[in-house]
């Protein structure tokens, strides 16, 4: 193979992995730069190739356009990792920050940080990844701050059918959560 066709070849499996859809013969010649006829030849020969060699992703061809994919023989693989059980493992300052979250959505990574008084960026990113918080959207103030709101994901998890069931909280518990909370920021300024 010639230099210019390993380089097309290059180009083609760049362009199929980052668009993630099936592309137009077309499309990737007028990306490419090479012509129609090299592009359809180059791909046609990715495809053969990437399913004679047993490749994890392959390409195939669908009606004149080529997409990357999985190899069919690979979906038990994919199957057993998608269907591994998550342990959640929640720390008391992510559950302080879902509780917060929880009761006063939708909130700001600013106003929980308030009502912690600790930055809460680890738990919030940690809640986000977990599933059980989402963005909601943006606040109407300057620098449009995210919102966030639990999901559908935390009411399985808690078992409740929606945010009227969440147990109230006491005028005197807020008050022991505001002093837990202060107590600390304390301890965290004095490390």
């Amino acid at each position: 193979m010639t230099a210019e066709g390993s380089r097309l070849e290059e180009i083609i499996k760049a362009l199929l992995f980052t668009m993630g859809r099936a592309l137009t013969v077309q499309e990737i010649a007028a990306a490419s730069g090479a012509s129609a006829e090299d592009v359809q030849k180059t791909a046609r020969d990715l495809s053969r190739r990437s399913v004679q060699e047993h490749r994890g992703v392959i390409i195939i061809e669908l009606d004149g356009a080529f997409q990357m994919c999985t190899n069919p023989q690979m979906y038990d693989k994919i199957n057993a990792l998608l269907h591994q059980p998550k342990k959640l493992s929640l720390t008391s300052v992510m559950m302080e920050t879902l509780a917060i979250i929880a009761y006063r959505q939708p909130v700001t990574r600013a106003e929980i940080e308030q009502i912690r008084g600790v930055s809460c960026s680890h738990p919030i990113n940690r809640l986000l990844e977990y599933g059980l918080i989402e963005e909601t959207g943006r606040l109407e103030a300057p620098g449009r701050p995210i919102l966030f709101g639990t999901t559908q994901e935390f009411l399985r998890c808690f078992g409740v059918r929606n945010l009227d069931d969440l147990p109230a909280v006491s005028p005197e518990e807020m008050e022991e959560f505001a002093s837990d909370a202060e107590k600390e920021a304390d301890i965290k300024m004095e490390v």
